[in-house]
């Protein structure tokens, strides 16, 4: 069966929305309900977080849901518990997204076979180096057909990224800026010019933006420069305040004028 990753970018080009919640947070049995709301709000794909303790790329928004996620219990084994299932109804890509200590803990292999057996295509480790990807990572994720998502920023070269875009597929997930995750009003020039500079190479793989889009000119700057783009800390937030994910959903797509 061909990974659903590749199936969306085949099918959609552009405008592509990704949502990224904590498992977790703000209640510890709402990742399943979460999930069905946001395909049944018309978002394409889904990262879902794995909280950690020290979730260092992400900023205090998130940094908070994961906090809150732990002390409500969650865990890798639980969320793969909650997610038991998830493909009854569930169409649209599920990547999971967190960092490599969790992950290693678990085993790496064990958790490709749970993502397998739970429906998940592809994920997303921050901190898991490239060469040691390349070396240890990729054979085992490619046994499961599990696509691992391999981030670029503003500083990454060309080189690298040519690099990356030869030995991943999947997405290529753009970091709108070197900093942390949260919202911001706007991408500056210097932002711009990196989104043109990633454009211009002619990359094989798709590219989502991520980081900071939380409003309508950042929504439309990220899709007019990539395959569309990938929203974190605007909907945790929401979620935060919400507590209802269908509440929080439609306002993200109030806020990004879709």
């Amino acid at each position: 069966m061909e990974n659903r990753i590749k199936t969306l970018f085949d099918r959609k080009k552009k405008d592509i929305l990704s949502v990224y919640f904590c498992a977790g947070y703000p209640e510890v049995d709402n990742t399943a309900d979460v999930i069905r709301v946001l395909e049944k709000n018309g978002v394409d794909m889904i990262e879902i977080g794995i909280p950690f303790s020290d979730p260092m790329a992400d900023g205090p928004v998130i940094q908070d849901a994961s906090t809150q996620a732990l002390r409500n219990g969650m865990s890798l084994r639980k969320l793969f518990a909650r997610l038991e299932g998830i493909r009854d109804g569930v169409q649209i890509p599920l990547l999971l997204m967190g960092y490599l200590n969790p992950v290693m803990q678990y085993g790496f292999e064990s958790f490709c076979k749970s993502c397998r057996d739970c429906g998940i295509d592809g994920c997303i480790i921050p901190d898991l180096p490239f060469d040691d990807y390349l070396n240890d990572f990729k054979p085992v994720a490619e046994k499961y057909d599990l696509k691992v998502i391999m981030l670029i920023t503003p500083e990454t070269s060309d080189e690298r990224i040519r690099f990356i875009d030869e030995h991943t597929d999947g997405f290529i997930y753009m970091v709108s800026s070197a900093s942390t995750t949260g919202a911001q009003q706007s991408f500056d020039e210097q932002k711009q010019a990196y989104f043109r500079r990633i454009n211009a190479m002619s990359l094989r793989n798709p590219r989502m933006v991520g980081f900071g889009i939380s409003n309508r000119e950042t929504f439309r700057a990220a899709c007019d420069h990539a395959s569309g783009a990938i929203i974190g800390s605007k909907f945790v937030t929401l979620l935060g305040e919400h507590r209802s994910p269908e509440t929080a959903v439609k306002k993200l797509r109030e806020a990004l004028g879709i």
